[in-house]
């Protein structure tokens, strides 16, 4: 006899479904577009395996033949049900399960808050130490889900399309999709020691891999997507369990980051939060999803609502080589090209190499001999904002000050200062470290009147510190922490301000950080040719207004050249630089041309959507498109890349049968030939030459 009690939850079009056991075991048996079907007549066996949390702990059993998965972990499975709640809040439905470990005196509430209108769950649990004795954290989970291949009648394997955000310096947001057996995870019995893990380790969270996925069912045509947000180590895996695949999603671990913290009696902790959707739809629809949530996460400010063009002097430019004589010329021309506002970028702090000696960000007076506020006044004259960029995570070990500061201010492992690319890193849970920072920025804000801050960060200070923590992971994990709350009070102290987010472009793309930027750099990527692939699927891991994309035009180029750098960035956010004093007229009016009219359609950013109708690009792709839709409204990118093709058919299904109509936007006076074969819902474009770039308006009227 099943004396189960059944939790149904149908929410923004999601359908969830808990079993809670006699015994108090809570089962997470369904997240779903549909309805669960027969999962009540599963063999109880089946059922204990979808479990809610896994929390393992040191000392105990690892009650499963786990290999190097996170299942079967103890005392996650003696967790039992103690009390619910179902409420709401600002935001949407919030659920709350409350579970406890009598043995062990472990206390959980596993949280999941909902979001109106939006087919996002983020989830996260709170545990507390109610016992006598130190509980020692190996690993906790954030998000764990059974059965995620239960949908349908095919195989797994044939069915299953997992997607991966590979990311790296110069190469950001390069997407790969892949079979499950491609990546060796193949049905073998009806569990397996192969699992696939995907994660990150430092202070860069996002050098090898975003932290998103996407699990495509082919069959059924949807999709669950996720993405942990956190700026530090993160790990997740997939594998399989009473033969259906599981996913579990953390933040650090033990066995992967470092990570372990002991809980005395009475001691809590937080796990990083992690967002999972589940939507009707390919991997375009499950960004589309992300895109709405993220919109809603972040902190409200008008730089994502006016996505004003930003001037920075160091791609393809200066090269952080500012001076008082090179900035003028750049200021007017930047001012000329409508431009709104001009970042100094690195370099203005030194007389010389500066990358060994940053830390007291103090004006350098030879490159600045009338002083740094003489620009920045004169920036000011031309009706821009002012800003300058900062790296004030770090301290260079020929920085003056590093010498002079106690050992406490840094990340430590074995009572050593950790260097990476000649830099120490500073530990943001010491006080006097965020009040030297909290100096600098009110000096940068306050005295010099900045409004613009590109906050940079290049290095990756590793697995963490091991200085008054239980681990070098959790020294990091709290670095983190802290870091997140300071720039939370400087947003506080200068709530117009403009922070960027860089990490030597996009090594750090992450929710955590972007909930609180409005801008994120996408990529360092020197050539606009990839920069074309890099910015086309940026917005697949950042909204389209928050994704900076450098358009640096060449001193030597052509017209092609000039745009297709502006076609990269304007339909996200323009992040111009380039010798625009020193290129020719012609050339310089294609840029006046772009940001004139980007003015024009940077609300349809701020509010639409991104679509993909050939396809998330990659270096390879010999055509690519990347459009924005804004109701019945969609401004796409075409670029053409391929030798060989002049031509491409790129299909807009959704307008078959629809008049629609389709002008070119930018450049108007290039050489460009479109047609609409309304029938099909294709848009045939031809291009002239390789490596060349166009922009297109299409509305339609669904009622004509």
């Amino acid at each position: 006899m099943n004396d189960s009690r059944w939790i149904r939850v149908e929410e923004n079009g999601m359908r969830l479904l808990f079993e809670v056991a006699s015994d108090g075991d809570v089962r997470f048996l369904h997240f779903g577009n549909g309805e669960p079907i027969g999962i009540e007549s599963w063999p109880e066996k089946t059922r204990a395996k979808y479990r809610l949390l896994e929390v393992h702990a040191s000392g105990e059993n690892h009650d499963d033949h786990h290999g190097s998965k996170h299942t079967g972990t103890l005392p996650g499975k003696r967790l039992k049900l103690v009390g619910e709640e179902d409420g709401r809040n600002a935001d949407g439905r919030l659920l709350v399960f409350h579970l406890k470990d009598d043995k062990s005196g472990l206390a959980a509430s596993y949280h999941m808050q909902f979001f109106d209108g939006i087919r996002i769950v983020r989830a996260w649990t709170r545990l507390e130490n109610t016992g006598n004795e130190p509980l020692g954290l190996e690993y906790v989970s954030t998000f764990t889900l059974y059965g995620i291949d239960k949908e349908g009648s095919t195989a797994r394997d044939r069915k299953m399309r997992l997607h991966i955000p590979h990311n790296t310096w110069y190469g950001e947001a390069q997407w790969r999709s892949y079979r499950l057996p491609e990546l060796g995870l193949e049905k073998v019995n009806e569990f397996s020691m192969k699992r696939l893990s995907y994660g990150s380790t430092g202070t860069w969270s996002s050098s090898q891999y975003a932290p998103m996925g996407f699990l495509e069912n082919e069959e059924t045509s949807g999709g669950l997507v996720w993405q942990i947000e956190h700026n530090g180590s993160w790990h997740w895996e997939m594998s399989d369990m009473a033969d259906r695949l599981y996913l579990q999603l953390s933040g650090p671990t033990e066995a992967e980051n470092h990570w372990w913290k002991e809980l005395a009696p009475g001691e809590s902790f937080i796990t990083v939060p992690a967002a999972i959707g589940t939507v009707q739809g390919g991997i375009e629809q499950a960004i589309g999803e992300m895109t709405r949530y993220r919109r809603k996460i972040r902190r409200k400010n008008e730089d994502n609502e006016k996505l004003p063009v930003i001037f920075n002097d160091y791609m393809n430019c200066l090269f952080g080589d500012p001076t008082t004589e090179k900035l003028i010329p750049l200021i007017d021309a930047a001012a000329d090209a409508g431009c709104e506002y001009y970042c100094i970028d690195c370099g203005w702090y030194s007389d010389g190499e500066w990358w060994d000696g940053v830390g007291e960000w103090l004006p350098s007076e030879a490159r600045f001999p009338g002083g740094i506020r003489e620009v920045l006044d004169y920036i000011r004259s031309k009706g821009m904002v002012p800003g300058l960029w900062l790296e004030i995570e770090v301290m260079g070990i020929q920085c003056r000050l590093a010498s002079q500061l106690p050992d406490n201010w840094f990340f430590l492992r074995h009572g050593k200062r950790v260097i990476d690319h000649a830099r120490y890193q500073l530990d943001f849970r010491n006080p006097e470290v965020r009040a030297y920072a909290d100096k600098i920025i009110d000096r940068v804000v306050g005295e010099y009147g900045v409004g613009y801050i590109k906050m940079d960060y290049n290095i990756n200070a590793g697995i963490g510190t091991d200085y008054a923590a239980h681990s070098s992971g959790d020294g990091l994990l709290e670095h983190n922490r802290a870091y997140l709350k300071w720039v939370d009070d400087v947003f506080e102290r200068y709530p117009d301000l403009v922070i960027e987010n860089c990490g030597s472009g996009g090594m750090r793309l992450d929710y955590a950080l972007l909930s609180r930027h409005s801008i994120q750099s996408t990529s360092d990527q020197t050539d606009y040719l990839k920069n074309a692939a890099i910015a086309a699927a940026s917005a697949s891991l950042v909204t389209p207004e928050q994704a900076a994309v450098w358009s640096y035009p060449l001193k030597e180029g052509d017209r092609e050249e000039v745009i297709m750098n502006m076609v990269n960035a304007m339909l996200l956010r323009i992040h111009q630089s380039g010798h625009l004093a020193e290129i020719d007229a012609d050339r310089l009016e294609l840029v006046k041309e772009a940001i004139k009219y980007y003015k024009k359609i940077r609300s349809h950013i701020a509010q639409g959507l991104p679509i993909w109708p050939q396809g998330l690009p990659n270096f390879e792709s010999k055509w690519f498109s990347f459009g924005i839709r804004d109701e019945s409204f969609i401004l796409l990118a075409v670029w053409r890349m391929d030798e060989f093709e002049n031509t491409v058919s790129i299909p807009l299904t959704e307008l078959k049968g629809v008049p629609a109509q389709i002008t070119l936007a930018y450049p108007k006076n290039e050489a460009t030939t479109w047609t609409w074969d309304s029938t099909e819902g294709l848009l045939k474009v031809s291009l002239p030459q390789a490596r060349s770039a166009r922009l297109f308006e299409i509305t339609w009227n669904y009622d004509l």
